[in-house]
């Protein structure tokens, strides 16, 4: 699996991609403690239920997204492992720092730039 994650990180890197899928795990406790920037992994038992990732702030939070129908919420991966498109937008708070992203086509599109700060204007973020 070290060789796949290698590999999907010089595409990533290569192609300007900002994500791949690098490998696929049976259980998200399988999935490795050290990622390549830029690479996820599908946590796959009969169909694709997780997809683990570390943000791409780059502060170095690993996000573990569901994909999974019978949980929610739920976010549904297209496209394919060397373009994936994640749906709807990622939005999460770690650490009072907040990331709001999508992925397209591989690419990460932020919504705003990540903040660790309160807003000027006083009012919080939604």
């Amino acid at each position: 699996m070290v060789l796949r994650l290698m590999a999907a990180n010089l595409f990533a890197f290569a192609s300007r991609r900002r994500l791949v899928i690098g490998a696929t795990v049976a259980a998200a406790d399988l999935v490795p403690q050290r990622l390549p920037r830029r690479v996820s992994v599908l946590v796959v038992g009969s169909s694709p239920s997780w997809a683990a990732f570390d943000c791409p702030c780059g502060q170095g939070h690993r996000l573990l997204i569901n994909l999974a129908e019978t949980r929610r919420p739920r976010w549904r991966l297209t496209g394919t492992r060397r373009a994936p498109t994640l749906y709807p937008s990622v939005d999460v708070v770690v650490d009072g720092r907040r990331c709001h992203f999508w992925i397209r086509q591989g690419h990460v599109e932020w919504a705003h730039p990540p903040r660790s700060r309160p807003r000027k204007d006083g009012k919080e973020d939604t």
